[in-house]
């Protein structure tokens, strides 16, 4: 048994999936699941966990506005332990698990304004924030509240954004919406970001791949090519090379269906023919190792969670978890 770790054993949980914040009904007298099952600590926290539990655009499968709450419940039975830190998670650090934004507004623009509030009000005590979603709509709306940071000081221009993806989410709208979640790319670029590198892209529109071809801040990595049994290394290869030359602040961007349907089948929309499990951590542990890189923080989005196995939301609280560790190694080593 871990210290200070709200830890259950699954014999013994009946989970409900929804935008509150999860409560095993045969504990009522414990508290709300927590990001790792960790207590949290009344001090200011030096990470922090967003739940943002945003469903409105949705084109295919439903349920990511359950995906945070899921992702909760299933790290309280990720290990602590990461051969990056020289002790089990926290590690000294304190990792606090926001309350989740509460959704309101009447309009998809007043939602988005408040998941813009939200995000900034969890930034306000210099935290480390890592985004849980929710659909990938949410994400114009996390980088409206990063620009506000002293580092940017509202000039998008300085950020270079990391996707993990299996579409490139650059279609100007979807069915008449403009922040449908297969536009997230594309308002990023309309904010000003001054590089957007993609991976695992392998469902996309003449439109998008248009924008691809004229944009000169868009690079993109195909799944096909990076996963060709011929030269697939060598394309991976070129992308951990530009991820460890990124100079300036990065944040990056995880929709979980970039993976193979293995690891994350009940996401939005799967595509076959994604990335393992392994190629994203290499790729977070790339940001994290990166000289030239200011690592403001990441996001995890379209996380339906499956009530039948569990697959999607433990994939995604395992990189949500390498993410905290990634970057307090980070922290660690700055510190030598």
């Amino acid at each position: 048994m871990w210290p200070n770790r709200l830890f259950f054993h699954r014999r013994h949980q009946q989970t409900s999936f929804h935008a509150e914040p999860v409560r095993w009904p045969m504990q009522a007298d414990l508290p709300p699941a927590t990001f790792l099952g960790l207590e949290d600590s009344t001090a200011t926290p030096d990470i922090v966990i967003m739940p943002i539990p945003y469903e409105l655009t949705t084109s295919y499968g439903q349920g990511t506005e359950h995906g945070p709450a899921a992702t909760i419940t299933a790290s309280t039975q990720v290990e602590l332990y990461d051969p990056l830190l020289p002790e089990d998670l926290p590690c000294g650090y304190k990792i606090k698990t926001a309350p989740a934004w509460n959704g309101q507004g009447n309009t998809l623009k007043e939602q988005l304004a408040g998941i813009t509030e939200y995000v900034s009000t969890n930034l306000a005590s210099g935290a480390f924030p890592i985004a849980l979603g929710g659909e990938h709509g949410m994400l114009p709306a996390i980088l409206s509240a990063l620009g506000n940071l002293p580092v940017l000081n509202t000039d998008l221009s300085k950020l270079t954004l990391v996707q993990i993806d299996a579409h490139a989410d650059l279609r100007n709208q979807l069915d008449g919406d403009a922040d449908s979640h297969a536009c997230a790319a594309r308002r990023a670029l309309d904010l000003g970001i001054g590089q957007l590198l993609q991976m695992g892209i392998r469902a996309i529109s003449r439109e998008e791949a248009e924008v691809i071809e004229s944009d000169e801040r868009v690079t993109t990595w195909m799944a096909r090519d990076v996963l060709s049994i011929c030269d697939g290394q060598a394309h991976w290869q070129t992308w951990l090379d530009t991820i460890r030359g990124i100079q300036g602040p990065v944040w990056l961007t995880i929709d979980v269906d970039g993976l193979d349907p293995a690891y994350v089948p009940t996401t939005g929309t799967p595509v076959p023919g994604g990335l393992a499990y392994w190629q994203v951590v290499d790729t977070i542990e790339a940001v994290a190792k990166s000289c030239g890189v200011n690592w403001l923080g990441a996001d995890i989005n379209e996380i339906v969670p499956d009530a039948n196995n569990h697959v999607s939301e433990f994939t995604a609280a395992m990189l949500a978890t390498k993410v905290v560790a990634a970057h307090i190694s980070t922290k660690l080593n700055n510190e030598d």
